[in-house]
């Protein structure tokens, strides 16, 4: 039997805006234990140990590398392989962020009282006033009731949502305070497209760069061109300032008597640059802007000395476009 689309479309959004609804009340319930939370994972030391069991332990591992990529050092550590040996991962310098939407999953005893034992500062998250984890916790997070979305009220969802969106505000917090930057978050997640729009062009640029000075004769200049493989050869002055740029256009509105002139006659003067500190996704905007496929990054400090080459083909490799 073909499920009917208006009841699926109904369904779908009836999930999620009961899951939406909750994130508010969330939100609005959010109150000094939020702060002294993110206070305690200030202070220190080690990492931030999490660990919850179940649903709950899928969404932990996803706030432990949150934490992990945005300069919170952290790392999930299972509930039942801690009472397997896995506790000697959680020292006094560590903070632990247990979840359990009961607050009472028999799993997590041998890790709360690992806890106790030590003086390992406890945060703990659960739906569930007065529960055991709750009792025991140095800062306990009480998520506010919530109807589960699943209509039966036994399918970790909206709960599930809350205590992800709880991971999420916690890592910003933290971000925020420690003023995290886009170049830091590249640091701990050079790979994939995140990372590749973060790269800077000193990250990506050739410093093997052609270039040839204004007397230069073009027959050499050619050579250079031919050479290094760019398709251009930067022109530079007597004090190695960038003073133009020779590119295939700039051939061919001087084929007549070509080998007769110099780079400097030939040469499209005060071509565009860009700061080797730009990121490399403002270097193909300008590519793409002025219709090119070379720009030479010059020093920042102002003298106008050339210190590499970005061709839109290294931004292509590295995934930048």
């Amino acid at each position: 039997m073909t499920p009917d689309r208006a009841t699926l479309l109904d369904t779908g959004r009836r999930v999620i805006g009961i899951e939406a609804r909750a994130l508010d009340v969330l939100a609005g319930a959010l109150d000094d234990s939020f702060a002294a939370a993110v206070a305690i994972i200030l202070k220190a030391r080690g990492r931030v140990i999490v660990s919850g069991m179940g649903k709950s332990g899928h969404v932990g591992r996803k706030i432990a590398a949150t934490f992990a990529s945005t300069g919170t050092p952290a790392q999930f550590v299972h509930p039942a392989e801690a009472s397997h040996g896995d506790l000697g991962m959680v020292t006094p310098a560590d903070v632990a962020l247990v979840l359990s939407n009961s607050g009472e999953t028999p799993e997590l005893a041998d890790i709360i009282a690992h806890t106790r034992r030590f003086s390992i500062p406890l945060i703990g998250v659960a739906s569930r006033e007065g529960s055991t984890l709750l009792r025991q916790s140095d800062v306990a997070i009480l998520l506010p009731r919530a109807e589960e979305a699943c209509g039966t009220g036994v399918v970790p969802t909206t709960s599930t949502t809350m205590t992800l969106a709880l991971g999420d505000a916690l890592a910003v917090a933290l971000m925020e305070h420690r003023q995290f930057t886009p170049e830091d978050f590249r640091t701990y997640h050079p790979g994939g497209k995140l990372g590749a729009r973060l790269s800077r062009v000193a990250d990506l640029m050739h410093r093997d760069m052609p270039l040839v000075a204004l007397d230069t004769p073009m027959g050499e200049a050619l050579l250079i061109i031919s050479q290094k493989g760019f398709g251009v050869v930067g022109v530079t002055d007597a004090a190695g300032r960038l003073a133009g740029i020779i590119t295939d256009g700039d051939l061919r509105r001087h084929m007549e008597g070509l080998l007769s002139r110099s780079a400097a006659e030939v040469m499209t003067p005060s071509p565009r640059s860009i700061d080797p500190g730009a990121l490399a996704e403002a270097a193909v905007a300008v590519m793409n802007e002025r219709k090119i496929t070379c720009l030479f990054a010059v020093d920042p400090e102002g003298d106008g000395r050339p210190l590499g080459i970005l061709h839109i083909h290294d931004c292509l490799r590295a995934g930048v476009v």
